[in-house]
């Protein structure tokens, strides 16, 4: 089985159709995908050992956990539509196929081909100006959020793209307070509350308080999930401090879960990162919070320089995007004025198919950097106070 290749996803569901792993309980797998890796963003190994993971890369590796947790789900659920036709659908039913990422593919005619076309871009994005580490750590860390997704869509079809949003918004908000409850920050954890505080607000028209982000995190898998991502966010040289510990207690009272599923993820991802420290890139960083910004800087380097003709272009033809720019560097921008910009650079990105990954889920949480960004990239005429290095 070759995920590279064409024909790979009827291949795979020949073998699993062998295996019998859609009888294991949930709360088994979800334990199974977390030494895999898939729930961490650095897939080590294949779910269930499936596949042996020596076959594969790692690009490869992510592609059939992914397909094998939403065939997991589907078979729990057990509907009557066939499973390619239902997860085909269901990507439809949140993209909007407008400036869909994903637009270019939905005139494939055969179902296998089309799913594989959609899942390569998934997970692969563009080797050309994405680094492994941001890619595993970002956008792969959040895939979760596409299988809750689709087993919200397998009950109840409707309004699954607002569901999707509304849980994302909501485990950023939950994600990040754990760093905002910190006594002493670093100034890594200061930009970091930042660039998810900026994220969140362009989503929704008011910042989802603590509050109303635990009301939305209602099902058992949505709930384990959360716990996992906090403990990530908080780990830092194995050592998860007291505040942090403080602020999971109060998570787990919110949720409702027993004191069991803290203690569980925490061990969970202190072994996973200590067993594969030297197979993981970004655990070479003392610090994951530093090393998602690092990483998530230099990607939206990237995406400006090599889009930068583009960029000029699609700017110049805004007159408010561009004062705003300009304003950028010299003070910060209220909220509404975040908001404005934030809007436009999202119109802008429509039309550069490059800068389709911030349309992923994820992919938002990068915007506040890129404003950062822009006005350091492009041409001094978007800085009138800047001075150009000498040769």
């Amino acid at each position: 089985m070759n995920p590279s290749a064409n024909g790979w996803i009827k291949k795979l569901l020949n073998l699993v159709s062998e295996t019998m792993y859609s009888q294991t309980e949930t709360d088994a797998f979800y334990i199974n995908l977390k030494r895999a890796g898939f729930i961490y963003g650095s897939n080590i190994k294949v779910v269930l050992d499936i596949v042996k993971p020596f076959e594969l890369s790692e690009e490869e590796r992510c592609k059939t956990n992914l397909l094998l947790t939403f065939y997991y789900i589907y078979n729990k659920e057990n509907p009557e539509e066939k499973f390619t036709e239902s997860l085909i659908r269901y990507y439809k039913s949140i993209t909007d196929q407008k400036r869909s990422f994903f637009e270019d593919l939905f005139s494939d005619k055969s179902p296998d081909s089309l799913l594989e076309k959609i899942i390569h871009k998934r997970i692969h994005i563009d080797d050309n100006f994405i680094s492994k580490s941001f890619n595993y750590f970002l956008i792969n860390a959040l895939l979760f959020v596409d299988v809750l997704g689709y087993q919200r869509f397998l009950k109840d079809e409707n309004n699954v793209k607002d569901y999707v949003g509304n849980l994302e918004s909501a485990l950023e908000t939950i994600v990040f307070s754990v760093i905002e409850n910190k006594t002493l920050k670093s100034e890594y954890d200061e930009n970091l509350i930042k660039l998810f505080e900026g994220s969140i607000r362009y989503k929704n028209p008011e910042l989802l308080t603590y509050n109303d982000a635990i009301s939305i995190i209602n099902e058992p898998l949505e709930k384990l999930y959360v716990i996992d991502l906090v403990c990530m966010a908080s780990w830092t040289d194995k050592i998860i401090d007291n505040e942090e510990k403080s602020f999971l207690n109060q998570l787990k009272t919110d949720l409702g879960v027993d004191n069991t599923v803290i203690v569980r993820s925490i061990n969970d991802i202190n072994l996973f990162y200590d067993e594969h420290k030297e197979d993981v890139a970004f655990l070479s960083s003392k610090n994951l919070a530093q090393s998602f910004y690092d990483n998530s800087s230099k990607v939206v380097s990237k995406l400006i320089n090599r889009n930068s003709k583009r960029l000029i272009k699609e700017l110049s033809e805004s007159k408010e995007a561009l004062y705003l720019l300009t304003q950028s560097t010299q003070r910060n921008l209220t909220d509404e004025e975040q908001k404005k910009i934030q809007t436009q650079l999202i119109d802008i990105f429509k039309s550069i198919p490059s800068l389709a990954i911030f349309m992923l889920p994820g992919g938002m949480l990068l915007l506040p950097l890129f404003i950062k960004f822009i006005p350091k990239l492009l041409p001094s005429a978007f800085d009138d106070n800047r001075i150009d290095d000498k040769d």
